[in-house]
């Protein structure tokens, strides 16, 4: 028995060709890119034949495929891809990125026990080359990653996609406008759009989702677990400093954000002389630089890779690795959440209040307006209006543990009410998980 054809709306082909023929014609722009982001990351010299899915290995064994743009969506992806390399250790495992830092991240996590490779770039053979080399049987797309020619490329060779974790800002529906007929007609080929909030799946089905493929299942990042051995962790920092000192961090900043945190340290120390600040820059490339910075406004620098620990005459600790920012959380009294103060739409809030950290965090919060809004609701974060209203905030935590514990207590149980979407999707997702078979002790693809 056959199977019935694929199902095309009308305008498909025409719309699907335009879009082809411009990515085709800004193609050497791709090229221009990975040379650009070279010079500042050397990994992005790297590996280019996955950039374009040409591969010069064997297909791998039909896998379940999983998609996550960068850092933070690997993190967010980890309890779920943590519960079925438990749970069903005979599937293989195919997990795409687009950035080095990405890349890294997955590496760390999972090692051998998953394959990596980037994301091919959105042109039709590159991507028909991925899906026919890797033969995913069940495709995962972490968050807000709508391909069009990845998502009919599935459709066409029948493999179930799932939007899970799924978000979608006011910004970022009012920048698809422009391909919303194409967008619209790909995001009816999913299986289902499992959205973190009503806001989100309303937006999902303005965009052209069908209306009965939307869910709301909750956020996944509810659902993180806190880092193997993180008491042990912060008793070794706490040994390296020697007489306890206050600490804040400022994480996740951007480079237009790094003079923002010069000034508030040099005025938090005005307020307590032996504040130490760890920080942690978003990008790999800004390590360097932040150290520099901290440097020339005349204080003491330590390093990570240098360290390992803050000396205890440090005056600035620059966490110049990648997966140790919850460890780190947890060694401060006060954490400053970065792009916040500019609009990049804010990181991940949930990670601070899971340490038992009181979080601060500047206005532009467009990629996490939930999270900041029930963290807010709850008594779990103060948001600042500007540099000044966060340094108001910091001055102000620092000065009351009374108000730190109460934070902490209210993140912790708002962490705990919403735990759960992690057993909804994995319900959710369960009928196109591959067949179990018997598998050798790899699971790599």
């Amino acid at each position: 028995m056959t199977d019935p054809p694929v199902h095309r709306e009308r305008g498909e082909g025409a719309l699907r060709a335009l879009y082809s023929l411009a990515l085709y014609l800004l193609s050497p722009l791709t090229l221009y890119h990975l040379v650009a982001r070279g010079f500042r990351v050397r990994e992005y010299f790297r590996r280019w034949d996955e950039r374009y899915a040409a591969y010069g290995t064997q297909p791998g064994r039909p896998c379940v495929w999983l998609h996550a743009v960068s850092v933070g969506e690997v993190n967010a992806s980890a309890p779920l891809v943590n519960a079925l390399l438990q749970q069903r250790p005979d599937i293989g495992w195919v997990v795409t990125t687009i950035t080095p830092t990405g890349s890294e991240r997955v590496r760390a996590i999972w090692g051998e026990r998953v394959k990596h490779v980037y994301l091919p770039y959105d042109l039709p053979g590159s991507m028909d080359r991925f899906l026919l080399h890797f033969r995913p049987s069940l495709a995962l797309i972490m968050e807000t990653e709508l391909w069009p020619n990845m998502l009919f490329g599935c459709r066409d060779l029948r493999i179930p996609v799932y939007i899970v974790n799924a978000r979608l800002s006011a910004r970022s529906l009012r920048g698809y406008r422009v391909l919303r007929p194409l967008i619209g007609r790909a995001l009816r080929t999913v299986a289902c759009v499992a959205a973190q909030s009503d806001d989100d799946a309303r937006r999902y089905r303005v965009l052209g989702a069908r209306p009965e493929r939307v869910r709301v299942l909750g956020n996944l990042k509810y659902d993180m677990a806190l880092p193997e051995g993180i008491d042990g962790f912060v008793a070794a920092f706490n040994a390296a400093l020697g007489t306890p000192r206050p600490v804040w961090i400022a994480a996740s900043t951007h480079e237009h954000e790094e003079a923002d945190v010069i000034a508030l340290h040099r005025r938090l120390r005005a307020r307590w002389p032996d504040l130490l600040l760890l920080w942690a820059p978003r990008h790999p490339e800004r390590f360097a630089r932040v150290q520099a910075l901290a440097a020339e406004a005349g204080w003491q620098v330590g390093t990570r890779t240098c360290g390992p620990w803050p000396r205890p005459d440090d005056d600035v600790f620059v966490i110049d690795t990648l997966g140790e920012l919850m460890p780190f959380y947890a060694c401060a009294q006060v954490a400053f959440v970065g792009g916040s103060l500019q609009p990049v739409g804010g990181h991940n809030l949930l990670e601070p209040a899971a340490t038992g950290t009181a979080v601060v965090t500047g206005p532009h919060l467009h990629n996490f307006a939930e999270i900041s809004r029930r963290m807010t609701a709850a008594g779990a974060l103060r948001i600042g209006a500007d540099m000044a209203a966060v340094g108001d905030h910091l001055l102000a935590l620092l000065d009351d543990g009374a108000a730190r514990q109460a934070m902490a207590a209210a993140g912790s149980a708002l962490l705990e009410r919403n735990r759960g979407t992690l057993r909804r999707t994995l319900e959710l997702i369960g009928d196109d998980l591959p067949a179990s078979v018997d598998a050798p002790a790899s699971t790599a693809p």
